[in-house]
């Protein structure tokens, strides 16, 4: 049986013109018009790309520094042999750094952390955690800036508030803009940075429309229908 959906929600509903679509800003002041859950929401760009995630060569993934952060608190584990790197990443913040100890541990099932780091020469290892930390989406990545020797810059950029994004199966994207308690400039500039990326990342074997649709929403809002004409380049 669904689940009812709550008053929060419902009131939400009617602020909201679900067959109408809002510019960035207007979304964004659609979203701040809704009743305010207990908790500091996250919120989320969701796209439906026009790609085929089975080929490989429009795979839709990428880094994007928000400008005004993601309101996350990250927590940072870095695989590192002891030695310079190791030391450059606990005086960057990093929460855990290791090398055997921390694989070996991770290969228990521990997956305490937000981000891992790792430096090229621990990847020998690191790759063999490929099963249980790539489900999760965990698993250091060159293509991230996640696989580096310069683990500090690493570290204070993912802190800074850079997120990562990944088309999943259906084709679809999700990816956090930030906090409901950010002031609306703040949403709209994230927003847009996070857009911006996306349409960078579009492979040159697509044809046609690349963002379908676009919707805006916080963790337990409705969503807000996006204009994607005023960024779209088909």
């Amino acid at each position: 049986m669904a689940e009812k959906a709550s008053k929060r929600y419902r009131k939400a509903l009617q602020v909201v013109d679900a067959a109408k679509s809002y510019s960035l800003p207007g979304a964004v002041e659609v979203l701040g018009k809704f009743p305010r859950a207990k908790f500091n929401e996250t919120v989320e760009l969701a796209f439906r790309l026009g790609v085929d995630p089975k080929q490989s060569d429009q795979m839709v993934r990428g880094t994007v520094p928000l400008p005004h952060g993601s309101g996350k608190t990250v927590r940072v584990l870095v695989f590192a042999k002891p030695g310079a790197a190791a030391e450059a990443a606990r005086g960057a913040g990093a929460e855990f750094v290791g090398y055997e100890d921390l694989i070996k541990k991770c290969q228990e099932g521990w997956s305490d952390f937000d981000v891992a780091v790792a430096t090229p020469e621990a990847m020998v290892e690191v790759r063999k955690l490929g099963k249980v930390l790539g489900p999760r989406g965990l698993m250091p990545n060159p293509k991230t800036g996640t696989v580096t020797e310069d683990t500090a810059k690493a570290i204070k950029e993912v802190k800074a508030g850079r997120v990562e994004f990944k088309v999943d199966k259906a084709g679809n994207l999700h990816v956090p803009v930030g906090k409901v308690a950010f002031t609306p400039e703040q949403l709209v500039d994230n927003a847009r940075a996070v857009v911006d990326a996306v349409l960078r990342a579009r492979p040159a074997s697509v044809k046609g429309t690349f963002i379908r649709s676009c919707t805006l929403a916080s963790t337990m809002s409705p969503p807000v229908r996006l204009e994607v004409r005023e960024f779209q380049k088909s």
